[in-house]
């Protein structure tokens, strides 16, 4: 329809009319002739309808007729008729093109929004109105532009788009582009279409229209007809290198252009950024020949000339020549390709090579930028200390490029490894100046800044840096002005350095000693030594115990490898928890061992003097004493309880000692230091520390070797009385001397025995040359047989080497080997892991093992060979294979040494051969001691380092074998057996709980015994602890009133008893009907129902209502006790009288109320019908052209638009 036309007709009558789509179709094409009914709104006079010129009076003419004359005059006699500016067009889109077409409510939704958009984006003024047959009318007023464009939109958005693709050369391609996209933009707003063509790239000559089914046609032919017309020309590629194109363009394209014009022809060569070879010719077939020919011949003339030529210019210019990323030379190379243009790094001149011409234009050109630069340019050098240089570069180079920038200058600051103090600036003489004085500047800034050494112990740095540098990011984002440099970590240094302005160092200064302080209160580390054979208790199974000291103390607890010979655990943390956890550890070694622990009271004044620089005094005390821990009280606690740990005897010594000294100390302490090599040390200590010991025992003074973290480590202290110091200082002077007094001496060692000492390079030479004060021992070269061995020396120490080589040539003169037979399948078990266990005995019985290779696969243990005729079934082999006695080769291991030595380490590897035993355990409960994923086997076997062996299910056996070191194997077996115990335990309870009651109960009281969402039953389940098993309903085999329960005897009868009680109360319920009008049933139930719950929950009764279609819908079923049945249908029926009450009132309110549309529409209506309407008449008058904006003119000024397409919101 049209939107918003109002309609005055005679007396009161006001109507609107509503053109039918097709009405309105033929209307604008005037071909209707025959009468067309109109459908009107409540149109009264039906018998005599309005005429057509009645219903819509024309607008006045021109010339006013006389009727006009006498009416008043109306607005319309005012407007002077104006060629409006301002058309309108009206589109429709039919339903099955429409893009939105679920619209439930006119005017909202994506389609208003997008009108909107259209509107704003064109100013083109949109009204949208619905046809009946669901089509989209849109009337679209505006300057033809904004409706052409308007126009446009509407089909691209609100109308449901085809496709269609058309194929022309891919040369032509371009005709349909156009000038700069022209020739395409223009097709597409006539045709309103969007055509896609395929880039330059794309070998594709598919052109993609989308749009309307019109529009595609009119784009598709418009595109057939520009290539038909380029059809009518030729086209030809010709092949030309690249570097020949700039002569056949000429300067400025000159003589391409020339070309162009003499023959009529398009030329096209490919610009130099790209790479391709071919000029392409297109035009009039002979005017092409012509063009091809002449451009062959520039090429061929121009392929023979040739020459080389220089130009001088300073070096420091040669970057400014070249430009930015080489952007100046660019523009000589591209205008002459063929000319080669090379600097030389320091040399003051420019080489050109290529055509005579082009080098003599180059050259022109580059002698001018030359002179240019000379006169343009200027250069300076300041000089700046070097470690300012990365302050002036800034972050990321973000201060220097910023001065670059701003003065256009080139600065360069040499690399920090030339270590030059020269920074060079070049570029405009006045940018040059601004910009030496900005960074002297900022140098001397740099100069008179603060900066600050810190000390903070390096083993902190890596914290306050923090993961990935994260903590020193923050530090450095807080003070941003400071620079903050910590060491390199391979210097060891403590020195952080801050550097910045005064204030804000300091303050950065606090804010990272407070960072330290509150590390070094979580960083306060106690060493705890435990004797190594305890260390893998207090770590635990699988870590279990340290995790749960470190867990529950807080603190970081670590231990030394397993390899190094180091007992001390240290404990870091706050101090409090760390006391905490060492105390947990002493108390599992104590408990662990016969360890004692005395306690010796010293004035704590001494305890510093006993212990010693960085503890060497006490620590000779500690080895001397077998080992043992002693424990001085933390400095400043003012105690004087110096605590002895370790065996017994050990500890009577080292307190016997403490306090001797100490009383020493107080008496009379006298101390003296000596220096020796540090190669001697060990010779003057001797063997197990013998010699030292004879001096001590001879002097009574003390003796102290610096151990490997002592910075001076030929410094030997010598402590006592004085006498007794004096005494040992001769003595030891007197050792040293002749130390230092080096001898030559040989001996002969027989050839054979040579490898012994050079093999593992020379690893027992080594040893010697420790133990004996350097000793040099060399062995003749092999090959050479001579048995000479000369060792060179200090006196003693040679003799003591000497005597050294003769004993362990004498080991390997009474060397033997022996052969020990362990299967192979334990051996791996005997290494231990890594080989521990091996490499234990090797040093505790000094001799060496070696096992055989593994077989990979060992073959499976053959029957012997069956004997026929009693001769032997393995005649070719030789008899020790024959023999199945004999030991497989794989099971064989070998140890050499001493006879004696042989013999132990036999017996030791035999010790850890796995032993194994059988373990009766009743078959059924094997799964329970695996456990779930074998979790609880691997626990047992864990715990007692044993291997348990589960036999297979099918082989349904009853034994378990136990495999391990026969230590562990009683505890595994007591282990296993109290499982079994538990697990009989548990089974016996299962079968107790597996009583099994059954109660008989009618079906139909069974959901009430389950309850809603069964809260009733699985109340009785949880309380009585039992499963409660309700017959299946659709299980036809089983009994539908049995109830089964599984329990504990007693459980299964309390909860019998339960149901029992349920089941009592709901007989003696009754059932009674009653008689409720179906409207008032919904009232009584309520919003899901709750009504109808409470109603239940007061009176304690089930109320059930007729399923829809019912045979009687009024019929409620109430159950319940008696007496509840009848107070709750007493109180539903006075209910039902209330909402009845209602119901009745509405209903005779429906009466007067309009009938509803959809009955009313029943009776055929004829609609609003006019007569005489141009339409329907017979004379051949043509109809209003509607598209005309002399018949339909636009009313004067142009309206404010309205924000919606479709009027104010009401």
């Amino acid at each position: 329809g049209i939107p918003g036309l109002c309609v005055g007709g005679k007396s009161t009558m006001s109507s609107v009319a509503v053109l039918t789509q097709e009405s309105f179709a033929e209307h604008r094409s005037g071909l209707a002739q025959q009468q067309v009914k109109v459908t009107a709104l409540n149109s009264e006079e039906e018998n005599d309808p309005p005429t057509y010129k009645e219903a819509f009076p024309p607008l006045p003419e021109k010339a006013p007729c006389l009727e006009a004359a006498q009416e008043p005059a109306g607005p319309w006699s005012k407007i002077r008729p104006i060629k409006a500016s301002v058309i309108t067009q009206v589109f429709h889109v039919p339903l099955e093109e429409r893009k939105y077409k679920d619209m439930n409510q006119f005017g909202e939704g994506e389609q208003a929004k997008i009108c909107l958009d259209i509107m704003q984006k064109t100013g083109a003024h949109l009204e949208l109105s619905l046809a009946k047959d669901q089509g989209l009318s849109i009337m679209v007023s505006g300057k033809l532009e904004a409706v052409m464009k308007a126009r446009k939109e509407i089909v691209a958005r609100l109308q449901t788009q085809a496709s269609a693709t058309v194929a022309i050369p891919k040369e032509h391609h371009r005709f349909v582009i156009g000038k700069n996209g022209e020739k395409l933009q223009d097709l597409e707003l006539k045709t309103a279409t969007k055509i896609q063509i395929p880039r330059p790239d794309d070998p594709s000559n598919q052109i993609k229209i989308t749009g309307t089914k019109e529009g595609i046609e009119k784009a598709r032919h418009e595109i057939l007809l520009i290539s038909a017309e380029q059809d009518k020309r030729a086209v030809e590629r010709l092949d030309v290198e690249k570097v020949y194109h700039p002569f056949i363009a000429g300067p400025y394209n000159k003589l391409v252009s020339e070309l162009m014009q003499d023959t009529g022809t398009r030329i096209n060569i490919p610009p130099p950024s790209v790479n391709k070879t071919e000029i392409v010719f297109t035009g009039e077939k002979e005017q092409l020949a012509q063009a091809v020919a002449r451009v062959k011949k520039i090429y061929e003339e121009k392929a023979n000339s040739f020459t080389v030529s220089s130009v001088s210019a300073p070096s420091w210019l040669h970057r400014f020549i070249i430009g930015k990323k080489g952007q100046n030379l660019a523009k000589i190379t591209q205008q002459m390709p063929k000319v080669h243009i090379e600097f030389t790094e320091g040399e003051d001149k420019i080489t050109l090579e290529g055509p005579t011409e082009d080098v003599n234009v180059a050259q022109e050109q580059i002698e001018v930028m030359v002179k240019d630069l000379i006169n343009r340019m200027d250069y300076a050098e300041i000089n700046v200390d070097h470690k300012f240089h990365r302050h002036l570069i800034g972050k990321n180079g973000a201060n220097i490029n910023r001065i670059k920038d701003l003065y256009k200058v080139s600065v360069r600051i040499p690399p920090d490894n030339e270590k030059s103090n020269l920074i060079r600036i070049e570029g405009d003489p006045q940018g040059v100046q601004q910009a030496k004085k900005e960074l002297l500047e900022l140098a001397s800034r740099m100069e008179n800044e603060r900066t600050k050494d810190l000390i903070i112990e390096q083993k902190f740095h890596r914290t306050i840096i923090g993961q990935k540098g994260e903590r020193i990011r923050e530090i450095r984002e807080k003070f941003p002005e400071v620079i903050i440099n910590f060491p390199d970590p391979a210097h060891k240094s403590d020195i952080v350095q801050l550097r910045g302005p005064k204030n804000e160092v300091e303050k950065c200064t606090k804010y990272m000693q407070k960072m330290v302080a509150d590390l070094v209160e979580n960083s306060f580390s106690i060493s705890v030594p435990i004797f190594k054979q305890f260390h893998k208790n207090i770590i635990g199974k699988g870590g279990a115990n340290i995790k749960k000291i470190r867990e529950e103390s807080n603190t970081k607890i670590d231990l030394p490898a397993e390899n190094s010979n180091s007992e001390t655990i240290v404990i870091t943390g706050k101090r409090a928890n760390c006391e905490a956890a060492r105390h947990r550890i002493l108390a599992i070694q104590k408990e662990l061992a016969n360890i004692t622990e005395v306690e010796v009271s010293i004035p704590s004044k001494l305890h510093n003097s006993l212990i010693g620089a960085k503890g060497r005094f006490i620590r000779s005390i500690m080895e001397e004493c077998g080992g043992v821990h002693i424990h001085f009280p933390t400095e400043g606690s003012g105690s004087d309880t110096v605590t002895i740990r370790g065996p017994a005897q050990d500890v009577e010594k080292a307190k016997k000692q403490l306090l001797h000294l100490a009383e020493e100390k107080q008496t009379k302490s006298y101390t003296v230091d000596l220096r020796a090599k540090p190669e001697y040390h060990k010779f003057l200590i001797g063997k197990g520390g013998g010699n030292i010991r004879k001096v001590r025992d001879n002097t009574g003074a003390r003796i102290i070797f610096p151990t490997s973290e002592d910075k001076d480590q030929e410094l030997i202290t010598i402590m006592g009385t004085e006498e007794a110091v004096k005494e040992a200082q001769k003595e030891l002077e007197a050792l040293i001397k002749n130390l230092d007094n080096v001898v030559e001496d040989s001996m002969v060692v027989d050839p054979k025995h040579h490898r012994h000492f050079v093999i593992r390079r020379g690893q027992v030479l080594r040893e010697i040359a420790d133990e004996y004060g350097g000793v040099m021992v060399s062995f003749p070269r092999s090959g050479t047989q001579s048995d000479k061995v000369t060792l060179k020396g200090a006196k003693d120490c040679v003799e003591a080497a000497k005597k050294r080589i003769q004993e362990i040539i004498e080991d390997l003169e009474a060397q033997v080997t022996i052969e020990c037979t362990i299967p192979q399948k334990f051996h791996r078990s005997i290494m231990g892991p890594k080989g521990s266990r091996i490499q234990q005995i090797t040093r505790d019985y000094g001799v060496q093992i070696k096992f055989p290779d593994r077989e990979e696969n060992p073959a499976p243990v053959a029957e012997p060979a069956v004997q026929e005729n009693g001769e032997e079934g393995g005649e070719g082999k030789d008899g020790k294979d024959g023999d199945p006695s004999s030991p497989k080769k794989c099971d064989i291991i070998i140890i050499s040494g001493r006879r004696e030595k042989c013999e132990a380490a036999k017996e030791a590897l035999q010790a850890l051969v796995p032993v194994t035993i059988e373990v009766e355990v009743p078959f059924d409960l094997h799964r329970y001691i695996i456990g779930q994923k074998g979790s609880g086997i691997r626990k047992m076997m864990d715990e007692f380092e044993v291997n348990i062996q589960v036999p297979a299910p099918e082989l349904q056996s009853d034994v378990i074998t136990i495999t391990g070191l026969a230590t562990n194997l009683d505890r595994a077996k007591t282990g296993l057996l109290e499982r079994v115990k538990e697990l009989q335990a548990e089974q016996e309870d299962r079968a107790l709980r597996s009583f099994k009651l059954t109660v008989t109960v009618d079906p139909k009281y069974h959901p009430k015994i389950i309850g809603r969402k069964g809260a009733v039953i699985t109340q009785i389940r949880t309380e009585h602890e039992v499963n409660i098993q309700f017959p299946d309903k659709d299980d036809e085999s089983q009994a539908q009133d049995q109830i089964t329960i599984t329990g504990y005897e007693k459980n299964a009868e309390a909860a019998r008893d339960a149901i029992m009680k349920i089941v009592g109360e709901l007989e003696q319920m009754v059932s009674e009907d009653v008689t409720l009008d179906h409207r008032v049933h919904a009232r009584i139930i309520g919003a899901r129902g709750k009504a109808i719950r409470k109603i239940m929950d007061e009176f304690k009764v089930d109320i059930r209502f007729p399923q829809s279609g019912a045979p009687d819908p009024n019929c409620v079923t109430v159950t319940g006790l008696p007496e509840n049945v009848e107070e709750a249908i007493d109180h539903i029926l006075n209910l039902e009288e209330e909402y009845l009450a209602d119901v009745v009132d509405n209903e005779a309110m429906q009466v007067y109320m309009k009938p509803s549309s959809h009955e009313e529409s029943k009776a055929p209506s004829k609609g609003f019908v006019v007569r005489d309407a141009p339409w329907a008449t017979v004379n051949n008058e043509k109809a209003p052209d509607m598209s005309s904006s002399e018949d339909f003119p636009s009313f004067g000024a142009q309206v404010a638009p309205k924000t919606l397409p479709w009027g104010p919101k009401r």
